[in-house]
């Protein structure tokens, strides 16, 4: 599995974004897994789009989740659905996965 850039190197723009609400999903519900919504602008701004992968990276770790896009959030904000490592009010950053690149080594060695 591809690992996130652990900088954006300065190739884009990626403002942090503000986790402003958590769904947690139960057996048997229609939607369940993970999956993060957001403002089409703020995709924009990250190269992404509704329906793509992307990496949600957190201060409790990192999760790949589809993007839903949601015009009713204020901007630089985002939900979360059954993503466990982030809470309410976490600051979390939004990247592309990369599946054009080889995955880096693990040892340089």
């Amino acid at each position: 599995m591809n690992k996130p850039p652990a900088s954006s190197g300065g190739r884009s723009y990626n403002r942090p974004l503000q986790v402003v609400g958590f769904m947690a999903t139960r057996k048997g519900d229609e939607d369940r897994g993970p999956a993060i919504s957001m403002r089409s602008d703020d995709a924009r701004t990250r190269l992404v789009n509704e329906g793509e992968l992307v990496w949600v990276i957190g201060p409790r770790g990192r999760s790949l989740a589809p993007l839903v896009f949601d015009e009713t959030l204020p901007r630089g904000s985002v939900v979360v659905r059954d993503i466990p490592s982030l809470l309410a009010a976490d600051i979390i950053r939004v990247l592309k996965v990369d599946l054009d690149s080889p995955p880096l080594p693990t040892s340089l060695a």
